[in-house]
């Protein structure tokens, strides 16, 4: 075996150190389900408790029974760390305490609802947050999250239920995760658990039959959950088994996404991801600005969302200015720059009359360059 193989080569003293540090952090389970009522966290306290027949030592930090009378059961033989009381706009609210959770230093905590925002007032915006300080300081979680809340498949979901969800998780901070286990039960067993008010109080039982919980709703929910642990797993197997000969596949690509001021940036940002995820690729977000440098209130909370989206996948931002530049100019120029293969765009907002006068975007680039794919993104919401 060579040893100067790239593949073998000797590991720098920061990537050691990295190891380390990660081995050292505590590991995260996540128990995932098309929708709510499928049973994650029944299980996710069943095997709690069974942990806790080996002699582990397992608490809960946070658990949301619905009322749900199986999980309620499940819930008495476990310890469970006092919740942070947290007084907003006269109100009293409950949230995971992560201080008594570090203080307490468990083996495992049990966090359930991963998606949720806390209160005004919290230490961290969001759950996921509290989970990540509780996972650096050795502590191994369990929780669990519906597939809905992925921030990458947030347009997906929109599309078939027509449901904007607003509690959305980072799909890095999913991919963190030791193990992932799908809670699977069929479309109409979970219908009729709702009809018997297994899941809801008896008032939002029809209203959410005929709404969120329709047959093709959940049958769509269900398939694309199967999809994405699928893809999951296929990560992890390549992970372990490796391709010490030719690398990681795809590791070339390079991903351009070009963004404007419209209704559909998010969405191309999003199925940006997907594609870079899937191939291993770079990630690159393109806004093109005027020359004038004024911009407006609305505009610039839009490139603060896009500015939050690059960091949550991993993506490199870009902003340039057109210099009098056409904007298929612009983005050929930054295309040839970072050495792109890959471009999305969304559905074009120009007439066809436009188009003759002015010409393609898409024409004036496939022109330009080569060894280039092009993805048009339909504007559909």
């Amino acid at each position: 075996m060579e040893k100067d193989h790239p593949y073998f080569r000797r590991k720098t003293p920061e990537e050691i150190l990295n190891e380390l540090t990660e081995s050292q952090k505590g590991k995260l389970k996540l128990y995932v389900g098309a929708a709510p009522g499928v049973g994650k966290s029944y299980k996710m306290l069943q095997d709690a408790v069974d942990l806790k027949k080996e002699g582990i030592d397992v608490v809960i930090g946070f658990i949301e029974t619905h009322g749900r009378i199986e999980t309620e059961a499940q819930i008495k033989e476990l310890e469970q760390v006092p919740l942070k009381v947290i007084t907003y706009k006269g109100k009293k609210f409950q949230e995971l305490n992560v201080e008594a959770v570090l203080k307490r230093k468990p083996e495992i905590v049990i966090v359930d609802e991963l998606a949720h925002t806390n209160i005004s007032g919290s230490v961290n915006e969001k759950r996921y947050m509290d989970i990540s300080s509780i996972l650096d300081a050795g502590i191994n979680v369990l929780s669990a999250v519906n597939i809905q809340h992925l921030e990458s498949v947030n347009d997906i979901v929109r599309q078939i239920t027509g449901v904007k969800v607003r509690e959305r998780v980072p799909d890095t901070f999913v991919q963190k995760a030791h193990e992932i286990q799908l809670i699977d039960i069929p479309p109409e067993t979970l219908r009729k658990r709702l009809r018997d008010g297994k899941i809801y109080a008896p008032e939002k039982i029809e209203q959410s039959l005929s709404h969120f919980f329709t047959a093709a709703n959940l049958s769509a929910l269900r398939e694309l959950a199967l999809r994405e642990i699928a893809n999951d797993v296929d990560e992890r197997i390549e992970q372990i088994s490796g391709d010490l000969i030719n690398g990681p596949f795809g590791v070339n690509e390079k991903i351009l996404v070009c963004v404007h001021y419209g209704p559909t940036a998010e969405k191309l940002i999003r199925r940006g991801w997907r594609m870079a995820h899937r191939l291993k690729a770079e990630l690159y977000i393109l806004n093109v600005t005027s020359d004038n440098g004024e911009e407006s209130a609305l505009n610039a909370k839009k490139n603060k969302e896009w500015h939050m989206l690059a960091q949550q996948f991993n993506a490199t931002m870009i902003v340039e200015e057109r210099g009098g530049r056409k904007p298929a100019k612009v983005i050929i120029d930054v295309a040839k720059k970072y050495k792109v293969t890959q471009i999305l765009l969304g559905q074009s907002a120009r007439t066809r009359w436009e188009e003759i006068r002015k010409g393609s975007i898409v024409n004036m680039i496939m022109r330009e360059t080569s060894n280039i794919d092009i993805h048009i993104v339909a504007d559909g919401r």
